[in-house]
């Protein structure tokens, strides 16, 4: 027993407290891949259908689509999420979610990637830092983490250091960002190059943040090589799976499955960098138009990306998280468009072997306030990580500090 464990039990003993800590579930999830959603769902639009509105003169406040029904009795979802409408007994959409920051995107997406608000003096490391941290790789040939977007610190390794990381790519054809070696680059000007660089490494002090970076830049050249680099070959697919995934999104989805199948423990993935609507699902005026083709592309690509999975004995080992950083109001603003909105909203869970129910928690007649099983961002991220068998409580050292993996998170029990 530690010090702070006696101190614990000492504490309880003294007050006549049972000691024993409740036990907590365990999933049995190998793989996580996390769709984002960046700009902020509309959760009464896609997951949470409410009443039907119209965001047309004169505007009225509800759902700017009919809903219909699903696989499980009782969960609705909207018109254009007919896939996954028929695959609900594996979906839970936690319409329950909240938080009770400021709705500006950039703080929101930071605490729903780590779970923790900002800090002046800390920076916290992502969900996927922190799986890549606790698990690894399945396959030690490849990185834990990869990222299928554009990186910034929201998706980094905080204070566990850049050997847990991401590797990232943003364009498909090319593969992961610096992997690609020029053509001009023979064997034998790489091994000279390796050469210089080895040289350089000599004074780095051990433990130190430039140790990190090194051992980061040798990972990174190891992966380099034709083993991993061969995932991005998505001509070797069959034609037919690759026009079923259609889009550019669906690509993604696809390339995410192949990843997954070669050991990779937590993937990340931007569902429309490009703004297919003009504004992606950051739906203010105009962008509320074309929402529509945003939900029917996710649809098509999660649900695709489920029966594939499913085909390769994957599905119940693999955890699908739809994220976002907050929910848009029932209401539409003077341009026919949707505000931010954290007090309540969606956020989406599929396979990874949990006991699914369409639908978790309650919001009110208009979707703007949780009225039954509220779910904080991070009860959220303690869902996931025991679903991927790691311990919400456990503490990770910042330094000398310990901080909890989450920030007094409980895990959704009935999921398990």
């Amino acid at each position: 027993m530690d010090r702070r464990q006696f101190l614990n039990t000492s504490s309880l003993a003294t007050l006549g407290l049972n000691a024993s800590p409740a036990p907590h579930p365990k999933g049995k999830s190998e793989h996580c891949i996390m769709i984002w959603l960046g700009g902020g769902m509309s959760q009464i639009d896609t997951f949470d259908p409410k009443i039907e509105g119209s965001s047309k003169k004169p505007f009225v406040t509800g759902s700017d689509y009919p809903s219909i029904e699903t696989s499980v009795k009782g969960v609705k979802v909207c018109e254009h999420l007919p896939q996954l409408a028929r695959r609900m007994e594996q979906v839970t959409a936690i319409r329950s979610c909240h938080h009770n920051l400021i709705d500006e995107h950039a703080i929101a997406s930071n605490f729903v990637h780590t779970g923790r608000p900002t800090s002046g003096s800390t920076t916290y490391p992502s969900i996927g830092s922190i799986v890549a941290h606790q698990r690894g790789a399945a396959n030690p040939s490849v990185p834990a983490y990869m990222l299928i977007g554009f990186p910034n610190v929201s998706r980094g390794p905080g204070f566990l250091g850049a050997n847990h990381g991401n590797i990232y790519l943003t364009d498909m054809k090319t593969g992961p960002a610096g992997f690609t070696r020029p053509e001009h680059l023979n064997a034998e000007r790489i091994a000279s190059r390796k050469n210089l660089l080895d040289a350089l490494k000599k004074d780095i002090p051990a433990k130190s943040p430039l140790a990190d970076y090194q051992k980061a830049q040798t990972e990174a050249l190891r992966l380099a090589g034709p083993g991993f680099m061969k995932n991005f070959n998505l001509d070797s697919e069959p034609a037919d799976l690759r026009n079923k995934y259609r889009s550019e999104f669906g690509q993604r989805c696809l390339l995410a499955r192949r990843l997954v199948q070669d050991g990779i423990r937590f993937i990340e993935l931007s569902h429309n960098p490009g703004f297919l609507n003009g504004t992606g699902w950051d739906t203010h005026g105009k962008g509320q138009l074309k929402q529509h083709e945003l939900i029917r592309d996710l649809d098509n690509g999660i649900a695709t990306l489920m029966d594939d999975l499913k085909k390769k004995d994957l599905l119940d080992k693999t955890l699908i998280v739809i994220a976002t950083e907050f929910g848009r109001p029932p209401e539409f603003d003077g341009n026919g468009g949707r505000g931010h909105q954290g007090s309540a909203f969606s956020l989406v869970l599929a396979g990874g072997g949990l006991k699914h129910r369409g639908a978790f928690g309650r919001t009110d007649e208009l979707s703007k306030k949780v009225v039954e099983n509220p779910v904080s961002i991070p009860d959220f991220h303690a869902t996931i990580h025991t679903a991927l068998g790691i311990d919400p409580a456990h503490e990770l050292i910042d330094g000398s500090r310990p901080v909890p993996i989450t920030d007094r998170g409980t895990p959704i029990a009935s999921l398990f």
